[in-house]
């Protein structure tokens, strides 16, 4: 069963993946190569956005329909957005190329909430919960290196229009597989309860916020997630546009950055699930982060090195490689800590949507008819659940300071950029630190395997 469930699991989080390949890993070197700035690349971050926006649509996927249901018409969605995909020619199109991207990501981030109540529900325990978190970041990552490292280093013979083609027939296969998938099954539909208790309180915002933040840990974890990879995402954006610029050529970075670095990505995260097994969660963390801002270190140090040769360009992969290990490595020990700090609140706030002030999964969400209840504020307010806000700040950290990182590049110049990105990455690791001392990891230490 439990082999059922990781299975189940991967396959979301694998073709969950493929958008972010497509735009990380493609895009960015399709548009360097054609002449466009570092700013302008950068602000293609902006199509993740509806990464940030989800918990806007979250109560829908939660409060009506199964889980099924919506995994199924989101995955089959994406098919069919592929196959709009496969007739454009990026070349001369690439607002259509835009949009199709975007629409990705909008129905991957409809999916994501439907696959991340489906794991908060299959997961048990902090066995189950350590393999299971492995297991989307791998298969998210791995779905990375298939669509955005695989399409960059084989496009030139394949084309554009098969390579979307082949990922619709992959999206359409992976549909069915979810919609006989025998994990979801005995799910019961939701719907609108009748009665209206709770809608005074839904009308209060500030009740909701007070009764998400009092979950315990829940105000460092949210600071943490916001915070902990912006410099590190600064130098990874950009890191490779450097190379591109001075020491390799598109094909060359599709397959070290594209498909190895991310390849010792998929090793960090698989590693990290079973350091896990084996040690605090706090003890990870204070050694991991010091050891990704060595690695800071080193990176900063060969951008000063302009002169294309073999010593450099293998440099630079060790770089690159080791980069995306740590990388790995923290996400999963990331996602672990968010799902620990949720399971700590109370069940009625746990999944999106659910409002903060019932007791149990049928009263979960009251029917309100007032029409000001629409306002924005109850509305992000009753939609800001606590998984849910974890994950919007952890997506709005790494997609806001991605996209100002080549503005900022084109402004300073890579050297004091990285600087940038050094302090910030040494912040975060100071203040991972002082938690294992004084703060929320310091009881995860104590008394665990050094």
């Amino acid at each position: 069963m439990m082999n059922d469930k990781l299975v189940f699991l991967g396959l979301l989080y694998f073709i969950q993946g493929i958008p972010y390949g497509l735009q990380s890993s493609l895009l960015p070197v399709y548009l360097r190569g054609a002449g466009h700035s570092l700013t302008r690349i950068s602000l293609t971050k902006i199509l993740y956005f509806p990464w940030v926006l989800k918990v806007l649509w979250a109560p829908l996927v939660d409060r009506t329909g199964t889980k099924r249901c919506w995994l199924v018409g989101t995955v089959a969605g994406l098919s069919l957005t592929c196959l709009v995909s496969a007739t454009l020619a990026p070349d001369v199109q690439y607002m259509g190329v835009a949009c199709s991207l975007l629409a990705m990501n909008l129905l991957a981030s409809v999916q994501d909430i439907a696959a991340d109540g489906a794991a908060v529900r299959l997961l048990k325990g902090q066995g189950e919960v350590g393999l299971g978190n492995t297991v989307q970041v791998v298969g998210y990552k791995a779905g990375s290196v298939f669509a955005g490292g695989g399409l960059l280093a084989v496009i030139d013979v394949a084309g554009w229009g098969w390579m979307f083609t082949l990922l619709a027939c992959l999206y359409g296969g992976i549909a069915l597989f979810v919609w006989g998938a025998p994990v979801l099954d005995g799910e019961s539909a939701r719907g609108q309860p009748e009665g209206r208790r709770g809608s005074r309180d839904a009308m209060q915002p500030w009740k909701v916020w007070r009764k998400l933040l009092s979950v315990p840990g829940t105000s460092w974890t949210a600071f943490y997630v916001l915070t902990y990879k912006l410099g590190e995402q600064g130098a990874i954006t950009m890191f490779p546009l450097f190379l591109l610029d001075h020491h390799m050529t598109a094909r060359e970075l599709g397959v070290w950055n594209g498909v190895v670095a991310m390849a010792f990505s998929i090793c960090g995260s698989s590693i990290g699930g079973f350091l896990l097994s084996q040690y605090s969660i706090g003890l990870l963390m204070r050694r991991v982060f010091m050891m990704r801002t060595f690695s800071m270190v080193f990176q900063s140090s060969l951008l000063v090195v302009l002169e294309p040769s073999p010593l450099m360009k293998g440099m630079a992969v060790l770089s690159l490689g080791f980069q995306h290990f740590i990388a790995g490595l923290i996400t999963t020990l990331t996602f672990t800590l968010m799902m620990n700090c949720t399971q700590r609140a109370d069940e009625s706030i746990q999944l999106y949507g659910g409002s903060a002030t019932f007791r149990s999964r049928d009263d979960v969400v009251p029917r309100v008819l007032d029409d000001d209840f629409y306002c924005v504020s109850a509305v992000l307010s009753l939609l800001a659940t606590h998984y849910s806000f974890l994950a919007t700040l952890e997506v709005l950290g790494k997609l806001s300071f991605s996209a100002l990182a080549g503005g900022m590049v084109d402004t300073v110049g890579y050297p004091i950029a990285f600087i940038v990105f050094l302090f910030l990455t040494s912040s975060s690791a100071l203040h991972v630190w002082k938690a294992t001392e004084t703060g929320i990891l310091k009881e995860q230490v104590k008394g665990q395997p050094q």
